[in-house]
């Protein structure tokens, strides 16, 4: 077993409602006899507060980033976060009591799986992605998730079980970092702390399982989802689970998913009325770069290109678009930059003329990817500054642009970018290290290292925070200025590592 989540997701005592199977039907319409649904946010006072909640998510996200299924793919990451998003502004409320700052991610994983971590972080497999058939079938999976955050059922089940919980839980985490290289070694790890609150804790998530249905059903009634195909996708997930046979999560069996959910799901969508939602352009899109994504190796990719092959064969315009898509990515990272730029232009001619063909941003940045894996930076920033133009919140699209601007020589002008950026995300790394390559690139060896600093901190790995300082101060080019700020970020990382440290102590 190789993949992060599998391990995670094993659930040997783990508590349910932490990484949780998310596999719900969310109908779009609640019956009265849905109106009783148990709402534990009203009865369950002893939980953990939310500082700590989201201090423990980012914990444990520190870990998952640094994993190799992590899909740290800004394409990917933008279509989750902004449909994650979109299921948010119909139910504001759904940020709950502690006003979370949602995030959504996707591991590579086959399984077909989603799971919360406390804090507002919200996972899901690329399997997943890859199985739902239409955006209403993610909808529901994303929007079940969000009513166990929204609900604080993490919160609740850790605040019981005091700080004896974060025990279990640092172990599955160590587990799950170990799992890639030694699977035994792995299921030692999780063993620790497992089972003494085991039965309690499943039977806590059937009932925090019925609340996030009806949360969910709330959010997908109105942003107009269509659930109709729900219980299909239930039997799929069924026919799914029997092939995982014992290394199947024990979510999976011990969890009452199958017969009594689907009765739940089929009593609550009875007598409702088909609503019919168009998919986007970026919904296909995304599959079909997920599909690329899960297995980059040669047969991996010889695989998904056979996959997208066959897709041609069903003629409508958007599965042409999605499967020139995944072509185009396939051969840019074959390395044959013409053809790639080749079947992107049949993508585009394919998805013309479609509704959302126009806006959408996968379709737009594959193209300047492209430019930029060719080495035509002078394209490559035409195109980018024309779709900065255009989408103007896309974090995607405006990472490529500060990279077509350092590929271009315009390093100026990439500095200046990506220090009015790193002033509007200030918790963004991945623009810190970018800022850095800028300096590194003008030979600015003590911005580039405080740069990098900042990055490191971010991440929260302040100790190589505070050794990237001590290399920015021995820099020959640091000024009396970058001394002071070297000094002043010193002490602040200082402060803030000797804070963990007294923490980690207290647990």
């Amino acid at each position: 077993m190789t993949s992060l989540t599998r391990t995670l997701t094993r659930g040997i005592g783990l508590p349910a409602t932490l990484l949780v199977l998310a596999l719900a039907a969310m109908p779009a319409g609640l019956p009265a006899h849905a109106q009783n649904l148990p709402s534990l946010g009203d009865t369950e006072r002893e939980e953990l507060s939310p500082t700590m909640e989201r201090r423990l998510g980012e914990q444990i996200m520190r870990d998952i980033r640094r994993d190799r299924d992590y899909l740290d793919d800004e394409a990917v990451l933008e279509y989750l976060n902004n449909f994650g998003a979109s299921l948010l502004s119909v139910a504001p409320e759904a940020r709950g009591e502690a006003g979370y700052d949602f995030f959504f991610f996707a591991v590579r994983d086959s399984m077909l799986n989603a799971f919360a971590l406390p804090g507002g972080f919200i996972g899901v497999h690329s399997g997943l992605v890859l199985a739902a058939q239409n955006e209403s079938e993610l909808a529901s999976v994303v929007a079940h998730e969000i009513g166990h955050v929204s609900q604080r059922h993490i919160a609740r089940m850790l605040g019981r079980q005091r700080q004896d919980a974060l025990i279990p839980l640092a172990a599955m985490v160590l587990g799950a970092l170990a799992a890639s290289s030694s699977p035994d070694a792995a299921g030692a790890l999780m063993m620790g702390g497992q089972g003494l609150a085991l039965q309690r804790q499943l039977g806590f998530s059937r009932d925090a399982e019925r609340e996030a249905d009806r949360v969910g059903l709330e959010i997908l009634r109105g942003a107009g989802y269509d659930t109709s195909g729900m219980i299909s996708f239930f039997n799929r997930v069924q026919t799914a689970s029997r092939g995982y046979s014992d290394t199947a999560p024990a979510y999976l069996r011990s969890h009452p998913l199958t017969t009594e959910r689907m009765a739940d799901i089929e009593a609550r969508t009875r007598g409702q009325r088909y609503r019919q939602r168009a998919d986007s352009l970026d919904f296909h899109l995304v599959r079909a770069r997920l599909r690329v994504l899960q297995d980059l190796s040669t047969r991996g990719l010889t695989d998904a290109a056979e996959a997208f092959e066959n897709q041609l064969q069903q003629k409508t315009r958007t599965q042409i678009a999605s499967a020139k898509y995944g072509l185009a990515y396939i051969a840019m990272h074959r390395g044959a930059p013409d053809k790639a730029r080749s079947l992107f232009q049949e993508a585009q001619a394919a998805a013309q003329g479609g509704a959302t063909a126009s806006q959408s941003v996968l379709l737009t940045s594959l193209g300047i990817e492209i430019r930029l894996a060719a080495n035509q930076a002078q394209e490559a920033l035409k195109e980018a500054d024309a779709a900065r133009a255009k989408f103007p919140l896309s974090r995607s699209i405006a990472r490529q642009y500060a990279d077509a601007l350092i590929a271009s020589g315009r390093l100026d002008d990439a500095v200046a970018y990506l220090r009015d950026q790193t002033q509007l995300y200030r918790s963004d790394p991945k623009l810190q290290n970018q800022l850095a390559r800028a300096y590194a690139a003008q030979g600015k060896q003590a911005l580039q290292h405080l740069a990098l600093a900042e990055a490191y901190a971010i991440n929260g790995s302040v100790p190589a925070a505070i050794e990237q300082l001590n290399i920015a101060r021995r820099a020959p080019d640091a000024s009396y200025y970058d001394q002071a700020v070297i000094d002043a970020r010193e002490r602040e990382f200082k402060k803030r590592f000797e804070e963990e440290m007294k923490e980690a102590k207290e647990r």
